[in-house]
């Protein structure tokens, strides 16, 4: 949703950029003079032998003097480019918006489909019965749950989250869907909950900070299930993948060249992606 209203923006504001450079059609080689911080003075010669000046807002007029190109309107010649004029990067800046967004929503979208295509190969597979001991895997900024299997040689199934593995004893019986000696990727439902797969099957316990559950749940697991069910508690948790958006807003609007506008929306689509990260890799708000 943000990836698509930054297109959406973006395509607003490059219509706008182009509907002003439309009329631009005349073309002349001409003298740039820098007058202040954000202009220049270009000067250049009419197709009847006249000289016209147009004062043209730029990003950086150090980098504009001298002999330039000028595109300007024959009926208006006051309106004008040059290269580097401000119109131009707007246009520039947009496309490069248009571009990111999309980049960023096809290469979402093309792992979600991948996923859901995934789990739906999975669901299909036979189900067995297997002892399995729930953990929980801090590792960075996220955290995981997977199902560790009771039989040798051991496997560790990384499963999306639900409330009910709050509940559950340690080790218990599941129902696999897929052969985790066999198979990359194994589903799990434990009662009416359906687990499906957050990743591959591992061989070896995962590297991180490993928490194992009790082999009773106490007196509060119930209400801890329904706390850890609330998309709010979901939210929290996994904010903190949102944490680092802001200077990643920032470094590209530091090699972008643009100002707040980029910083916001750089800063909204990486939060996003954190975010999204965080659900297709399986958070556990636990």
């Amino acid at each position: 949703m943000v990836c698509v209203l930054v297109i959406g923006v973006s395509v607003i504001a490059l219509t706008t950029s182009l509907a002003e450079t439309r009329p631009l059609s005349a073309r002349a080689w001409g003298e740039a003079t820098r007058v202040a911080d954000d202009a220049v003075d270009v000067s250049w010669p009419m197709p009847d032998g006249s000289q016209r000046t147009a004062r043209v807002a730029v990003t950086d007029p150090g980098s504009v003097v001298g002999r330039v190109p000028v595109a300007y309107d024959p009926q208006d010649p006051a309106r004008a480019v040059v290269p580097g004029a401000a119109l131009l990067v707007r246009a520039d800046r947009a496309s490069s918006g248009i571009a990111f967004g999309g980049l960023v929503l096809v290469g979402v979208a093309a792992l979600t489909l991948t996923r859901l295509a995934s789990w739906a190969r999975v669901a299909r597979r036979p189900a067995r019965t297997a002892r399995v001991r729930r953990v929980r895997v801090h590792r960075g900024l996220l955290a995981r749950t997977w199902l560790e299997t009771e039989d040798e040689p051991r496997r560790w199934i990384p499963v999306a989250f639900d409330p009910v593995l709050v509940v559950i004893p340690s080790p218990t019986e599941v129902l696999l869907h897929g052969d985790p000696l066999r198979d990359r990727t194994v589903a799990a439902r434990v009662g009416a909950a359906w687990l499906p797969p957050s990743g591959r099957v591992a061989t070896h316990e995962p590297g991180g900070r490993v928490i194992d559950f009790p082999t009773r749940p106490d007196e509060t697991a119930a209400v801890r299930a329904a706390v850890t069910g609330r998309p709010l508690r979901q939210l929290r948790m996994d904010a903190v993948l949102v944490v680092p958006a802001p200077v990643v807003g920032l470094l590209w609007a530091y090699l972008d060249g643009g100002g707040f506008p980029v910083w916001v929306a750089a800063t909204a689509v990486a939060a996003a992606l954190g975010l999204w990260w965080a659900a297709f890799r399986g958070s556990d708000p636990s």
